[in-house]
């Protein structure tokens, strides 16, 4: 075990202090450092440079995103120093708004304790802001992908209004405690409401989303070092809210609802409904993501931005890994260069994991 974590320490610390113009001799002497506090205690602490630097090569080295070109301006929040449920509350509130940021999205990461011992700290979220789900008698009301964890925050105390987008709470847990339920303040959740710039009676269905999404249940690992609870967020690629979250059938399962409105027929596939109704959900978003001067990227645009963030990566001698089948977008990904090429699907570290449900 200590082994593996000295090998793994000492990978990550060659390549990071290598990036960061650091000596030979300073990487000697971290690594024996380093080595003296795994043989003590069983694991190390990063400092706060190697913190900073590995979070942004964790978001490089992702396989599933298309926005890796921004990956150096990542604003890192170190708050390990955070032991109690109130303090890791305040510090998640203090990450909405300063990634919100009144809608001029900053990708930011929150890094809390590290997994050590029987020592953790879980964010039961799936994302810091997301809306419920209602298993009614008749129907579905809100997020279906939520009723599960909807469930949950009831059991422990919370009540929704019941409509289509209520925002759930946020529940921590340090340790092997039991988990604590917080609100989110209504101030700090920005939403858009939709409408389209032609379609008139698309503002009459009431939709909207929220501006961030802050993914909060996956784990960190740096160097060996695995951070239980270390949020995240950039800012959203349209499709990810319409051909996605409004879209799917297993989701809001919004296009049957604007084919029809469309005058199109619904009944026959030929008719090609789905493909035209997606277009006018997707444009919808952007244009009133776009007018309310929130940060959103196009698909067609983010294509372009990683074909540079390949270029940007070549040029520093490092190879480009990816996952073909996140990277493609949900709408029209032929027409993008990615659909036309194939990437080695290889795990590097640092890197972002998906880690078991808590509940």
């Amino acid at each position: 075990m200590q082994q593996n974590l000295q090998k793994e320490a000492r990978e990550f610390i060659k390549v990071c202090y290598s990036e960061l113009n650091k000596s030979e001799r300073e990487i000697e002497k971290r690594l024996a450092q380093i080595n003296k506090e795994i043989n003590s205690f069983g694991y190390y602490e990063h400092t706060p440079e190697e913190l900073e630097h590995g979070a942004k090569m964790a978001w490089r080295n992702s396989n599933r995103c298309i926005g890796r070109l921004y990956w150096d301006s990542l604003t890192v929040f170190d708050k390990r120093d955070l032991r109690t449920e109130e303090s890791i509350h305040e510090a998640l509130l203090n990450h909405i708004e300063f990634a919100t940021n009144k809608g001029r999205i900053r990708p930011t990461i929150t890094i809390f304790q590290q997994k050590k011992n029987n020592e953790s700290i879980r964010i039961w979220n799936h994302q810091l802001i997301r809306y419920a789900g209602y298993h009614t008698e008749s129907s579905i009301i809100g997020d279906p992908d939520s009723i599960a964890f909807t469930e949950i925050c009831k059991d422990l105390g919370w009540k929704g209004k019941g409509t289509q987008f209520d925002v759930l709470p946020l529940v921590i847990q340090l340790n092997q405690k039991d988990p604590k339920i917080f609100e989110i303040p209504e101030r700090l959740v920005l939403e858009v409401p939709l409408r389209h710039p032609s379609l008139q009676w698309f503002e009459d269905l009431n939709l909207k989303w929220y501006a961030v999404p802050i993914i909060s249940n996956m784990t960190l690992e740096i160097g060996g070092i695995v951070y239980s609870a270390a949020p995240f967020n950039g800012w959203y690629m349209g499709t990810e809210i319409g051909a996605r979250n409004l879209a799917d059938d297993f989701r809001y399962n919004m296009l049957p609802k604007i084919g029809a409105l469309m005058g199109l027929d619904i009944c026959k596939n030929s008719s090609l409904w789905k493909d035209r109704a997606l277009i006018e959900l997707n444009e919808a978003v952007l244009y009133s993501y776009k007018e309310d001067g929130v940060s959103i990227v196009n698909h067609h645009t983010a294509a372009k931005q990683f074909k540079l963030f390949e270029e940007k990566e070549i040029e520093n001698e490092r190879g480009v890994t990816g996952d073909w089948t996140w990277l493609i977008p949900p709408v029209s990904p032929v027409a993008t260069h990615i659909f036309h090429k194939s990437y080695k699907n290889k795990i590097l570290k640092p890197n972002y994991f998906y880690q078991p449900l808590p509940y």
